[in-house]
Parts: structure tokens; C-alpha cells; sequence
């Protein structure tokens, strides 16, 4: 399990970062789970990560902000959004600044899955 892929998971709610975890652990993949941006950004796991799952409103730094720092640092982290708040313009800057996929809570299982599949395989 050592060179399986490694997800980060970013998300404030703390029941879906428990499951989303628990999903991407039953997938056969690592994951690293934070609470806020913040805490992702300082961690050792930024350089580890295979794929981001955050979500988009967040306290402090949100997910397109931590985005958008993370390409200004040159890290291409390919990056699932989540959002309970899902609006058109939000998903289109989303998608303009590299995110691979926008899901909507609650969202379809399988969906994740097709998107975290889809980021990893090409990998």
C-alpha cells in the first residue's frame, strides 16, 4: 500500500472529510485529511499528494484560493472540487484554473470515484 496514490482531502465538514476518507481508503488508495486550507498548505503531504479533494467554501482560505496558490507555487495538483453551493460561475473558474472535476453535495459515490479514477490512472 506504500506506493499506492495519495489523496488529500480537504474539507470543513468534518463527517464528509470522515467519509470521503474512508471512500478513498476502501479504494485502495492513502488518504491525508485536513480540516482547512491552512493546514494542507503547511503540511508535509502537499508534496506527497496525488490528488486534492477540497471544497470550495471553506473558513479563512477557500479551495479556489488554495488553487490558485498552489499553481503561483508551481504545484500541479490535479483537484476535485466538492460544493454545497454550487453555482455556474464558481464551477467555470473552477474548471478555467485546472480542476479536473465539480461536484455537487450530496454527490453520487461513483461519481468521486470516476473522478479520483480518472486522475490516478492517468498518473
Amino acid at each position: 500500500m506504500n506506493n499506492a496514490p495519495h489523496i488529500s482531502i480537504v474539507d470543513d465538514d468534518t463527517s464528509c472529510r470522515m467519509a470521503l476518507g474512508s471512500l478513498v481508503r476502501s479504494l485502495g488508495y492513502r488518504p491525508s485529511m485536513f480540516a482547512c486550507a491552512e493546514d494542507f498548505l503547511a503540511s508535509s503531504e502537499i508534496d506527497k499528494t496525488d490528488c486534492l479533494i477540497s471544497d470550495v467554501q471553506m473558513p479563512g482560505i477557500d479551495g479556489l484560493e488554495m488553487q490558485r496558490m498552489l499553481c503561483q507555487e508551481g504545484r500541479d495538483i490535479p483537484t476535485i472540487f466538492i460544493t454545497a453551493y454550487s453555482k455556474e460561475s464558481v464551477r467555470k473558474r473552477a474548471m478555467a484554473a485546472g480542476a479536473v472535476c465539480f461536484l455537487a453535495k450530496p454527490y453520487n459515490a461513483q461519481a468521486i470515484i470516476d473522478c479520483i479514477e480518472q486522475i490516478v490512472l492517468k498518473g
